[in-house]
């Protein structure tokens, strides 16, 4: 875990990390949420809707933003406020192996407020999802 005070922090920061997406995850998602829509858990069901296989939630994807926040960028002192404009322009599958990244676009000292431009990419490099996040500093 990172613990990047808000003076530590400079535009143009960036942390990444990556995951795996698991039928594991597929199953806590769904008992968490109670999302239980077959396009999630029907794989025959997802085929005849055109996809190769169930697509992952796309909140699950999304809740990664989460990790990179508190875990990453900036870490332990933070405290995540919103997302802005996200946006999912492709589907995700188990077994993806996805990379997330944020660079730190804006910092505003007065609230010490970060603004984090943060995209997921899957294993082909491909632009998953791609938002706006913005967080606080404690520390």
């Amino acid at each position: 875990m990172r613990d990047y005070a808000f003076s530590d922090l400079k535009t143009g920061h960036q942390e990444s990390f990556s995951v795996t997406l698991s039928d594991e995850m597929m199953e806590q998602f769904k008992n968490i949420t109670g999302d239980i829509n077959p396009l999630h858990l029907d794989a025959e069901y997802a085929r005849k809707a055109g996809f190769p296989d169930r697509v992952v939630y796309g909140l699950l994807t999304a809740s990664f933003y989460s990790t990179l926040v508190g875990v990453y960028l900036p870490g332990k002192y933070a405290l995540f406020l919103g997302a802005k404009k996200m946006n999912f322009h492709r589907p995700v599958f188990v077994g993806d192996r996805l990379t997330v990244t944020g660079t730190i676009a804006n910092l505003n000292e007065a609230f010490k407020v970060i603004e984090i431009k943060a995209t997921i990419v899957n294993q082909r490099s491909e632009l998953v999802s791609d938002a706006s996040l913005n967080a606080s500093s404690l520390k």
